[in-house]
């Protein structure tokens, strides 16, 4: 089955994180599309997506090269998320959700109950998800009312695992993947309560946390690089 977009950048990311593809590794194309069994143009996109992410090097004739990152970089980046995005559920808590937003966020927790509710989820799911979870973080930005949170996440997602989108897939571990995202959908629920109830401390503490759950990526990180992540370059 073809897996595209989204869910492709994902399994890369994860492959790079868990130390698969080490620190220095060169990637290219054609036996990277080979081992996903799909064509070229999603693995194009997947890494001109993950150089900008920071996990990539583009190399000066061909091919890409995996990044050294420090677990330190990762979980710094993911810190500065949470404390942005925390900022943000606070002021759109506090000042209150127009029912526009409401309805819109209730329609993201219905997408996400539906891809959970079957008790698994596959490649196809993730991509779902991924759509719905940047929506919802995206609505609780732009109610927050503040662009210089905006801003400053902008600037913050050209560093590893900083953006709301920058999800790591592995398909052979679908029941564990399974848990994760459906406890980080748990805490979408959460959140929306907290911000309906115009609960301004409590919104910011569980997007807070929301965002934080990212650094078992830092960790896992950590547990790999002192034995797969070599700096070749």
């Amino acid at each position: 089955m073809a897996r595209e977009g989204q869910a492709v950048v994902s399994i890369l990311r994860d492959k790079i994180v868990s130390g698969e593809f080490p620190a220095g590794e060169r990637l290219a194309e054609i036996p990277t599309a080979a081992l996903l069994g799909i064509s070229r143009t999603p693995i194009r996109i997947a890494f001109r997506a993950l150089e900008q992410e920071g996990l990539l090097i583009k190399l000066p004739r061909r091919g890409y090269m995996v990044r050294k990152v420090t677990p330190q970089e990762i979980s710094g980046a993911i810190e500065v998320r949470g404390v942005l995005e925390g900022l943000a559920a606070r002021l759109a808590a506090e000042k209150g959700l127009e029912q526009s937003t409401i309805e819109q966020l209730k329609e993201c927790l219905l997408i996400g109950d539906a891809l959970f509710i079957k008790g698994h989820i596959n490649q196809k799911d993730i991509e779902s998800y991924n759509i719905l979870n940047k929506r919802f973080h995206d609505l609780i930005l732009q109610s927050s009312g503040n662009p210089a949170i905006l801003s400053a996440l902008h600037l913050n997602e050209h560093l590893p695992f900083a953006s709301v989108t920058a999800l790591a897939f592995n398909p052979s571990k679908l029941e564990r993947e399974f848990r994760r995202f459906n406890y980080a959908h748990m805490q979408h629920h959460a959140i929306f309560e907290a911000l309906v109830k115009q609960q301004g401390a409590r919104s910011e503490a569980i997007m807070r946390e929301h965002a934080n759950a990212t650094l078992s990526y830092a960790e896992l990180f950590d547990v790999y690089s002192s034995y797969k992540l070599v700096d070749k370059s």
